[in-house]
């Protein structure tokens, strides 16, 4: 991003209230702790919190620049440093919008990939990066920045000059992926798969899907729809779509799917690619640095895209072998000869059991798996919690020590099998448990909602 106070307000209909129009701004936040030099602060006003409280704040730490909706702009008491300019907008969270809209539009001109799903979305991004390198520079989403207010800011830190683009589209509620895909406008799109992340707001999986399709509402003539094949639920929406499909999956119904899958500690497959992909049949050899078949289907995506863009699948192929994961998603850890796996960024029963698949394959003396709550799974969450305790008792996993008051319904299916579970009321307790008990040659998984606060347990294993 590179424009002036200037031409910020000509974008956002702002008016300056203070500071010069020829002041430059090359980063843009809505966090005022967060300063990378010649800031725009955007202060957005939340449910709990009004960013507008942290203008001053923002000064402080180097914004050269804040949005404001207060003719007011900064607290009383607080002196706005000399040459800092203050824009007044009608609403900030639309004006970042703005913001980011026109920059994809007037300066993104390489071809941009959408991502999104209920689960993987952020390893399919990183992967999908990741194989695209290997046919030329890519820029995409920064950390988790895959919300409304984090996608204006990823679309305004995108490297222009950039052969390939790969944002990532979160969203939880109605309305919410209309708005994301008129600001992104991708190219091409991959949705990973359909799960029950956010049901509680979207009513149904097939409401899920419906949402999670607008994804694909602006796509030009020529933009492929990346899609999981061996979710029903979209081989069902692409029916008598005038798009091009390309579908990825386990199954050889698909127009890239996996052949000789070893699901180790390393996953490796070759990748079969139909005809019309690159005009010929095409098989790859591809090993990951990553386990689980979910990081296989990940790895089909990325390919897919690398198909799409033209890429060679055997470059695409190598490329991914340098994958080493992404933090808190999978992020491995040797810990004074104990291994700690943080899978803790997000859960919901899709994620979760993959999680737990792929950790009962770890080898070490013993695993021990400190699961959290599964948040936002609405009145169904009960009986989805047991779901996953019944599949995990099958699974060789020697101890449980669990976090929350929903997970209670997957320790009565454990216990019911025989496991050894381990309740705790909350994330310290857990930590002080699993620190005791885990001992050199053991591995240990953490998993649960982001808010369940695993990172706490994380914390205790590194500083003991």
């Amino acid at each position: 991003m590179n424009y002036s106070v200037r031409q910020i307000c000509e974008i956002t209909g702002g008016r300056l209230l203070c500071g010069s129009p020829d002041t430059m701004l090359c980063h843009i936040t809505f966090d005022s702790r967060t300063m990378l030099g010649d800031d725009l602060f955007v202060p957005i006003a939340g449910e709990k919190v009004d960013g507008h409280r942290f203008i001053a704040g923002a000064f402080a730490c180097g914004a050269a620049a804040s949005l404001t909706a207060h003719e007011d702009a900064v607290p009383e008491g607080d002196k706005l440093p000399e040459g800092k300019a203050v824009i007044l907008v009608d609403d900030t969270f639309a004006a970042l919008q703005t913001i980011g809209k026109v920059r994809r539009a007037q300066e993104l001109k390489m071809p941009v990939f959408g991502v999104t799903g209920s689960v993987g979305k952020t390893t399919t991004r990183e992967m999908t990066m990741t194989a695209l390198s290997a046919g030329g520079r890519v820029t995409g989403s920064l950390k988790n920045m895959n919300s409304q207010l984090g996608v204006p800011v990823t679309l305004c830190h995108m490297d222009e000059t950039a052969d390939f683009a790969v944002a990532e589209m979160g969203i939880s509620l109605p309305g919410e992926m209309e708005r994301l895909a008129a600001m992104v406008r991708p190219d091409h799109v991959i949705v990973t798969n359909i799960g029950v992340a956010h049901i509680e707001n979207l009513g149904s999986r097939e409401g899920i899907c419906r949402e999670k399709m607008k994804i694909a509402d602006h796509l030009p003539e020529g933009g492929a729809v990346i899609l999981n094949g061996d979710e029903p639920l979209l081989r069902a929406w692409a029916e008598g779509k005038a798009v091009r499909t390309v579908f990825y999956g386990m199954g050889a119904g698909c127009d890239v799917w996996a052949k000789n899958v070893e699901l180790g500690e390393q996953a490796s497959f070759t990748a079969v690619f139909a005809p019309d992909l690159y005009g010929e049949a095409r098989e790859v050899f591809v090993q990951l640095s990553v386990p689980g078949e979910h990081h296989v289907m990940d790895a089909l995506a990325a390919l897919s895209a690398a198909a799409v863009a033209g890429i060679d699948p055997g470059a695409a192929a190598s490329a991914l072998a340098g994958f080493g994961g992404f933090p808190r998603r999978w992020e491995r850890m040797d810990i004074h000869g104990l291994q700690l796996i943080d899978d803790s960024y997000n859960a919901n029963p899709v994620s979760m059991k993959a999680s737990l698949a792929s950790f009962s394959q770890v080898k070490a003396n013993r695993l021990i798996a400190v699961l959290a709550d599964m948040l936002e799974l609405g009145p169904d969450g009960p009986a989805m919690h047991r779901e996953v305790g019944e599949y995990a008792a099958a699974l060789p996993i020697d101890l449980y020590i669990t976090i929350g008051s929903v997970i209670t319904e997957m320790d009565a299916a454990l216990t019911a099998a025989g496991k050894t579970v381990i309740h705790t009321a909350d994330a310290e307790e857990a930590a002080g448990v699993a620190v005791k008990l885990a001992a050199e040659g053991d591995a240990v998984l953490l998993k649960g909602s982001h808010s369940m606060g695993l990172d706490k347990v994380r914390a205790c294993f590194q500083n003991r």
